[in-house]
């Protein structure tokens, strides 16, 4: 028999940190600490496989499991000395998700369970503490009726606001039992009047809705989304933690709080939390209130009152927990506990989310102190957030007009206009604007809002709240806690003392020191510092790919090798024609009716060429450069409307009827399969011979002056044989005219981009000619799919939901098509060229599970943008890491 939950308690417990698979990444977590001896109220975890079972059995359970939950309460009541259930000695449990990954507030939590009007009696029994007992059953009867239930949040808050403001209060905790008492009647009431039926009495009952709610909760939307962001398999299901429950409401010596062992937005070795006394841990998590700091090193101002000055016993303890934990995991975690009545219990641990600058920090710190090996700090960087580093930082030095101040929760810095809700910022994203999402304290339902966001702002919340640990999860800009803001979603408007922000005004959010200024603030890129150096030093000394990166300017060749580029992948030829007032020479080109003409025009762009490329070879000395000839279609360099056509026909003094006619004449239908690429080298071997000649004299000139360069010469859009033989045979001719004249003689190789699907079938031939294979995946997915890159996000959404597609092709590689032929074509190269060089330089270069394929295909480099370069290092190392434990 499958066995469906697992206990721990009384310092042993069934399973352990291994069966995270199983038991979620809470229950392995719970059942590792009580195995460590921690103190961990006693409880039990519903395995993931119960969740899959769920769904695959029409939402019912397999026949044993009410049998084992049976037992397991047994076993809780037994270790805390109470019964689920009983009006003299009640034991409540919270109910929690818990994935085999963490998925911070996106599934859903009840607590409190198993209170009705003959419990709560015995709870006040039991503590001695009327308001505590109402507080806890007002807490109960509003999560239980939202979360299981489905009644709209705001009803019940906006109950318990009023009540607050009837009796002249900030905060829940200032409320009287008598008060607490009466919303317990008024919530129940709403139930009755939402649901047509009473709030369910029977905590067995109770229970299983909770279970139900929680397992439910794996697919409401907020979930599928951080899912797909996240890239986590939907068949993982989400274990289920029956837990007991412990107090952090019961008066000044209980508290609740959440903890991590080092800095998750700075990477800093410290201890760092926050805690709020006489609360439970949703209060912490939903920003509901404000927290105060963990320790002394933690205080922003000296207001602040830290649990190490509060309770400085259970501090102490606190921090030898934290310790221990981190040697055990030997990584930094983040701890949920509790402080009933100045007993410390462990709720939760588990791999702490941090921000790229903090990750690298913690890994090149963990290896510096021996807790992990290099190859460890390697894998622990998340490659898809390393680009969070070369976010834009506020330029101090600049003028800034703040407005106010929070919480620094997320680092970096980001523009944007106003908007007040989820709904609104996809709206306006949808229509080219960047947004800043501004809420009194985000939900998990804002996620769709807060991933397309530049930044998000909150008013309540803290540190360690929903806003600030997904904000950098997703490497977000957020502020958090700007209590000093007012803010009216309704009438669209912020207040900032006397200032009034509107929506769709320009704000700055600062989320390195919390300041948030008035309109566009002046940003700058920081600086690479020592610890990302290291990093990186350590990923060269693991990978097997090389990294390139797709670069037009030496402005981008620059930038590409002081993130650790070794050579160019791709130059686009055509990004060069329209720089400075060059676009008249290509379309006087264009507009030549004979060869001679042509190469009159191109004469004049001969020297511009070679300027350029001496330029991108100046900062890739000793490296190569890979340089695609001229690909796009004519038309694209001349006019469109009928009033830049008459524009053109003015300065170039053509007539206008000439101009359109010659512009109507290159028109195509389907220009992505038209008349590009070696097409026109076939058609106008001139322009290619020009583009040659300019590339080997400016190599002829390098070399002269005692520099290495080796220049790859690449020909696009080959699909036969007999094209690559022709072009080859051209650049040959030419290479060779120029190297006579200089008197010297380098090396070049001559190659094509694979980008269509009859290239990858016929490589072997035209791999007779051509000395390397770049792949050009952007269009290698296009004509593979036929898809359009332009057109495809009309209908990727609904191939993404519907699970038609699992991932966008065009940014993460197709392996089962795309991935094939590439594979073809690379065995064919190599069957008829054993020396050929293979490398890709679509956008996949620089995504790190298509690095993991290009290296598990042994192609010899990546190629990628130049902002992406440390993004491809890091993956190409992890990759070569993961196949050498194959």
């Amino acid at each position: 028999m499958d066995r469906y939950v697992y206990f721990f308690g009384n310092k042993h417990a069934d399973g352990d940190v291994s069966m995270k698979n199983i038991l979620g990444g809470k229950g392995a977590g719970l059942a590792e600490m009580t195995n460590l001896g921690i103190r961990v109220p006693a409880g039990f975890t519903i395995t993931t496989d119960v969740c899959t079972y769920y769904y695959e059995h029409d939402k019912k359970y397999p026949d044993e499991l009410q049998a084992e939950v049976k037992d397991n309460i047994k076993k809780m009541e037994e270790a805390m000395g109470s019964k689920f259930g009983d009006v003299k000695n009640p034991l409540l449990v919270s109910v929690r998700s818990g994935a085999r990954v963490s998925m911070p507030g996106m599934m859903d939590t009840v607590l409190n369970l198993g209170l009705n009007d003959d419990t709560v009696k015995g709870l006040i029994k039991k503590s001695g503490n009327r308001r505590f007992a109402y507080d806890t059953y007002r807490r109960f009867v509003q999560m239980f009726s939202n979360v299981v239930l489905g009644i709209d949040s705001s009803i019940m808050e906006s109950i318990l606001e009023n009540k607050k403001k009837e009796k002249s209060v900030k905060n829940d905790s200032e409320l009287s039992y008598n008060d607490l008492e009466s919303l317990v009647t008024e919530f129940k009431n709403v139930v009755k009047k939402e649901k047509g039926a009473d709030f369910p009495n029977d905590p067995e009952e109770q229970l299983w809705m909770g279970i139900s709610a929680v397992f439910e909760s794996w697919n409401v939307p907020r979930a599928i989304t951080y899912r797909k962001l996240n890239k986590i398999p939907e068949n993982w299901g989400t274990a289920v933690n029956v837990v007991s429950m412990v107090y952090g409401n019961m008066g000044e010596t209980s508290a609740t709080g959440v903890a991590f062992s080092r800095n998750p937005s700075t990477g800093e070795n410290g201890f760092y939390g926050e805690y709020l006394i006489n609360a439970q841990g949703e209060d912490v998590v939903a920003g509901i209130r404000t927290p105060q700091p963990i320790n002394e090193l933690s205080k922003k101002n000296p207001d602040e009152v830290s649990l190490e000055t509060v309770m400085p016993a259970v501090y102490k303890e606190l921090l030898e927990y934290a310790g221990l934990l981190e040697k055990h995991y030997k990584d930094m975690l983040d701890l949920e506990f509790t402080i009933q009545e100045g007993m410390l219990y462990m709720l939760q641990v588990r791999t702490g989310k941090r921000t790229a600058k903090a990750a690298v920090k913690i890994a090149v710190d963990m290896e510096k102190e021996g807790l992990i090996d290099k190859k460890t700090a390697i894998l622990r960087i998340d490659p898809y957030s390393i680009a969070q580093l070369m976010y834009p930082a506020v330029d101090l030095s600049s003028k800034r007009d703040v407005l106010a101040k929070g919480l620094p929760a997320s680092p970096g810095a980001a523009s944007g206009e106003v908007v007040f809700s989820a709904e609104e910022a996809e709206e306006e994203v949808k229509k080219g604007k960047k947004v800043i999402l501004v809420r009194m304290e985000t939900s998990p339902e804002d996620i769709h809002g807060m991933s397309v966001s530049e930044g998000i702002l909150t008013a309540r919340g803290g540190m360690t709240s929903h806003a600030a640990v997904v904000a950098r999860g997703m490497g977000k800009c957020a502020v958090t806690g700007c209590s000093v803001l007012e803010i009216n979603g309704k009438q669209g408007e912020i207040t900032a003392g006397k200032r009034v922000i509107k929506r769709g005004d320009i704000i700055t959010l600062n989320g390195s020191n919390g300041e948030v200024y008035s309109g566009y603030v002046k940003m700058i890129t920081p600086e690479i510092n020592e610890d990302f150096k290291t990093i990186m030093k350590f990923a060269g000394g693991f990978r097997k790919l090389y990294v390139r990166a797709n670069a037009d300017t030496p402005e981008d060749a620059k930038v590409a090798r002081n993130y650790g580029a070794e050579g160019i992948g791709l130059c686009r030829t055509e990004h060069m024609f329209f720089k400075g007032d060059r676009i008249k020479a290509v379309r006087e080109m264009i507009l030549s009716d004979t060869a001679e003409e042509r190469q009159k025009a191109l004469a004049k762009l001969l020297p511009m060429q070679k300027s350029d490329f001496l330029e991108l070879y100046e900062e890739m000395k000793g490296y190569s450069v890979n340089i695609r000839l001229l690909d796009p279609p004519l038309h694209e360099f001349l006019p469109k409307t009928e009033k830049d056509i008459k524009e053109l026909s003015e300065i170039m003094g053509i007539s206008y009827e000439k101009l359109k006619s010659k512009t109507i004449s290159l028109h195509e239908i389907n220009p992505m399969l038209g008349h590009r690429g070696c097409r026109l080298g076939v058609s106008y071997p001139e322009i290619y011979e020009m583009q040659v000649q300019a590339i080997m004299e400016a190599a002829c000139e390098f070399h002269k002056n005692g520099n290495k360069i080796i220049p790859e010469i690449m020909i696009p859009v080959v699909g036969i044989y007999e094209e690559i033989r022709l072009l080859k045979e051209l650049t040959d001719r030419k290479a060779k005219e120029v190297m006579q004249k200089y008197g010297t003689k380098l090396k070049y190789l001559v190659g094509t981009m694979i980008e269509l699907p009859r290239a990858c079938m016929v490589a072997d031939e035209i791999a007779k000619e051509a000395e390397f294979f770049s792949f050009g995946t952007n269009d290698l997915t296009q004509t593979t799919f036929g898809f359009s890159r332009d057109d495809i996000g009309a209908f990727l959404p609904d191939y993404l939901n519907k699970n038609i597609l699992k991932a966008d092709p065009f940014m993460e590689l197709d392996r089962n098509g795309v991935g094939e032929l590439m594979k073809i074509a690379a065995n064919k190269g190599k069957a008829a060229r054993t020396d050929i060089k293979l490398g890709i330089c679509g956008e996949h270069g620089g995504d790190p599970s298509s690095i993991e394929f290009c290296h598990n295909l042994n192609l010899n480099y990546v190629s990628c943008s130049p902002y992406r370069v440390p993004v491809a290092i890091i993956s190409a190392a992890q990759a070569s890491i993961k196949a050498a434990k194959l």
